[in-house]
């Protein structure tokens, strides 16, 4: 599905950023500055994610997160600075270790690491709906656009397995008085 939306995208943009590219207004460039300090930070959890977990699946999701984010914050960082906009400080990159030697009490849970990864996810996802909407640069509008493309593709596999685990918090469903449960 991302290749279809990703053809159109390109469509798209070849028929309307043919515009005069004005200096980004300064919506654009807190999102940019957001989306890149959030983007990092999902870096940062997920290479805790991946110093924790021996699931297979897990670091197989963990991996696909961070192929996405490290892209994406590629992207945006050559971006930010062909602009002129301030870089955020991030965190530093985790180092890697060994699963097997984190104490229990210190080490995260396969649920608490998938759950996490998710939030991030979701925040992320709906930072790219904020920064294409607001965006009165097509160019902008679009980069988030595509970035959002990909978040909502990651995160619909990452439910999948989510759900398939049990990993998934679902809050008590409601039921309005008189329908019957089931």
């Amino acid at each position: 599905m991302t290749n279809i939306l990703e053809t159109v995208l390109d469509v798209m943009k070849t028929l309307v950023d043919n515009e005069p590219k004005p200096p980004l207004h300064i919506g654009e460039a807190m999102t940019c500055w957001t989306y890149l300090t959030m983007l990092e930070e999902e870096i940062a959890s997920v290479q805790i994610g991946l110093n924790t977990t021996t699931d297979i699946e897990l670091l197989d999701a963990l991996h696909g997160s961070m192929e996405i984010a490290t892209a994406q914050s590629n992207i945006i960082r050559d971006f930010m600075l062909r602009e002129g906009v301030s870089l955020p400080p991030v965190s530093e990159k985790k180092p890697q270790s060994d699963p097997l030697t984190i104490p229990m009490g210190v080490k995260l849970t396969d649920d608490e690491i998938a759950n996490a990864l998710s939030i991030k996810v979701v925040a992320n996802y709906m930072m790219c709906a904020t920064g294409a909407v607001q965006s009165v640069r097509n160019d902008v509008g679009f980069m988030f656009a595509s970035f959002q493309a990909e978040k909502l593709k990651y995160g619909a596999s990452l439910k999948t397995l989510m759900r398939k685990r049990g990993w998934m918090k679902i809050p008590p469903y409601y039921v309005p008085n008189g329908l019957p449960t089931q």
